[in-house]
């Protein structure tokens, strides 16, 4: 009988947010040394401590350099993740969250 295996990912999300990593530096918007580099000031920062490398800290790494590197504006981060945070809100339990079910989604 064999063992199960770990899942890599906790939830699609995580999946979605390490494909946009990989597909961001295949079209060099950054290099692996810079993703490192940048994911490792978000896990440790010098002015608070060490956090989990988990993909909360992935995806608070790629929304800062795509603010760094002008491909969006820091409100349009903040803007969008209010939306998704309203749409997870009221989604019913055990579907998926679109940003259509935002109460103030306008298309």
């Amino acid at each position: 009988m064999s063992t199960p295996s770990p899942k890599a990912f906790a939830a699609p999300w995580e999946a979605q947010v390490f494909a946009l990593v990989v597909a961001l530096q295949e079209a060099e918007l950054f290099t692996w040394s810079e993703w490192a580099e940048a994911l490792g000031r978000e896990i440790r920062p010098d002015d608070g401590p060490e956090r989990t490398a988990d993909y909360g800290a992935w995806l608070a790494t790629l929304e800062k350099i795509l603010t760094e590197r002008g491909v969006t504006a820091t409100e349009s981060v903040a803007t969008r993740t209010d939306a998704f945070l309203r749409a997870a809100a009221a989604t019913p339990h055990g579907q998926p969250i679109r940003l259509e079910n935002d109460p103030l989604y306008r298309a």
